[in-house]
């Protein structure tokens, strides 16, 4: 049997390894920042009954242009959006890779700013687009003075802004977006995955894509509507961006199915939606008691948050798993992040630390 060193793989990817986080079978799983709440069930039905007449007409190709979801996308997210603004396909890391696709690859560079999103350098990698590392300010802020010096000083045909950033949570201001904009002649892209969560009155970078068509607006339908299985990700933009993504998408990329279930949910917002407001409040309790027992946290306007004051983070992240809750270590030195799940997930989540000591846990 060959290994991967044994084939004429790219050079680019040698030495890399999947993107994947830890898939274990536990009770509470807080390590993905899926929204945990399950859909309603009287969505769920209508979803069923959306599935079974597409499924009458499975034999033909589903519609290229999936006019009716961008239809409803284009309703949902408002800001003055027409389907000619939307692209959509399988979760918006496909988006961002076709996007990669159009825009980036061999002779090309993304600048991002970790600690961030790590599918951004891996979909750069798989595009052959450069990835280049800017730095951060104090408290993983994004001023716009420090994007405009890291744009100037690497010159990237395409910036990747993640707001609010995963995973610490952090927002990024309108004027950084703004300031990144101006300061370069590529694209700039800014992933909104966890957009819903922010605070109540907080404004998207959607309100600055007028008069903006280097602009690109990445989300998902994987977070607050709880669609993480269906895998609907979109994009809004100008028109002739969704253009370009035209030149390098499949043909047929997004099944009937996957339109049909999309379509179904987006029908139901308010319901699909009525579980962010919770799933805020669990965010702001962890805000709250973490550092009770003793941990920092970082201010999160997302669906998760990143806690530091952690000696051993694999040991603790191994001692929740005997326990059956699972969240995430993402190497950053002395920090976790958890996802904010359902009151019951929580509670179970912070009764688990208590008992393990919180962070006294694997001092010396």
């Amino acid at each position: 049997m060959a290994s991967l060193a044994d084939l004429p793989i790219r050079d680019n990817l040698r030495g890399l390894t999947p993107y994947g986080a830890p898939q274990e079978q536990v009770s509470v799983a807080l390590n993905v920042n899926e929204n945990t709440h399950p859909i309603p069930e009287s969505v769920a039905h209508d979803v069923v009954t959306s599935l079974a007449q597409a499924l009458i007409g499975i034999n033909r190709y589903p519609d290229r242009e999936f006019t009716t979801l961008r239809e409803r996308l284009a309703s949902y997210v408002g800001h003055g959006a027409t389907p000619e603004h939307i692209w959509a396909a399988n979760g918006s890391n496909e988006v961002l890779q076709q996007v990669l696709q159009a825009f980036g690859g061999p002779g090309r560079s993304v600048l991002g700013f970790p600690p961030t999103y790590s599918m951004h350098s891996i979909i750069a990698a798989g595009t052959d687009t450069t990835w280049v590392t800017g730095e951060r300010d104090p408290g993983y802020e994004l001023s716009p003075t420090l994007v405009t010096e890291w744009i100037e000083k690497t010159k990237p045909d395409l910036v990747f802004l993640c707001a609010p950033n995963n995973p610490t949570g952090t927002p990024v201001s309108l004027d950084t977006i703004v300031a990144a904009y101006d300061a370069t002649d590529g694209m700039v892209v800014v992933d909104e995955a966890y957009a819903e969560f922010a605070p109540e009155g907080s404004l998207s970078a959607l309100s600055l894509l007028e008069g903006r068509e280097r602009l690109i607006v990445s989300r998902t339908m994987s977070k607050a509507f709880a669609f993480a299985g269906a895998r609907v990700g979109y994009m809004i933009a100008d028109p002739a961006v969704c253009d370009a993504i035209r030149l390098v998408r499949l043909p047929y990329h997004l099944s009937a199915l996957t339109q049909a279930a999309a379509v179904a949910a987006l029908d139901h917002t308010s319901e699909m939606l009525a579980m962010v407001g919770d799933i805020r409040g669990q965010r702001d309790r962890l805000l709250r008691e973490l550092p009770e027992l003793g941990f920092t946290v970082w201010p999160s306007e997302a669906n998760f948050v990143l806690f530091g004051g952690v000696h051993q983070p694999h040991a603790l992240f191994e001692a929740l798993l005997q326990r059956d809750i699972i969240i995430r270590d993402l190497g950053i030195p002395h920090h976790l992040r958890v996802t904010a799940g359902t009151e019951r997930e929580t509670t179970l989540f912070l009764d688990a630390l208590r008992a393990l000591g919180g962070a006294s846990f694997g001092a010396r």
